[in-house]
């Protein structure tokens, strides 16, 4: 079944501006510490999984969640290389959101977290869409 790049292009910056709300004082003065240390980065984990399927419209939700993974661990994995040249790009406001600034075991956590959450969200969506057309 196809996924609709409309509404997957909407969920995505919809989770980009929760994203970038998570971080601000008001949001962290509402939520619990625990919640707000990791939930910036399991929701640009669940971006990263949304723009999968915008891109993607034909994976599967498994392949769309194991690309994503794939992704996420690719990017914490190269905040291990520090270079002039990858340093400069994330001394840049965009940069450091997209790269991040330093290797996190628990953000390896989180991403796993944000990326299952989608893609349960997703398979279920999907299941329920099945079910009634079957009717």
């Amino acid at each position: 079944m196809k996924r609709n790049r409309l509404a997957y292009g909407a969920l995505t910056v919809l989770i980009i501006v929760l994203g970038l709300l998570s971080r601000t004082a008001y949001m962290t003065a509402l939520l619990p510490d625990a919640v707000n240390a990791y939930l910036g980065d399991a929701l640009w984990a669940a971006m990263i999984f949304t723009g999968c399927g915008f891109l993607f419209r034909y994976a599967q939700t498994k392949t769309a969640a194991v690309m994503s993974l794939s992704f996420c661990y690719l990017i914490e994995c190269s905040q291990l290389y520090h270079a002039a040249w990858i340093d400069a790009i994330r001394s840049n406001p965009l940069g450091g959101l997209v790269l991040g600034y330093e290797f996190v075991w628990s953000d390896i956590i989180a991403y796993t977290v944000g990326v299952c959450a989608s893609a349960f969200i997703e398979w279920t969506m999907k299941s329920k869409r099945s079910r009634a057309l079957s009717l």
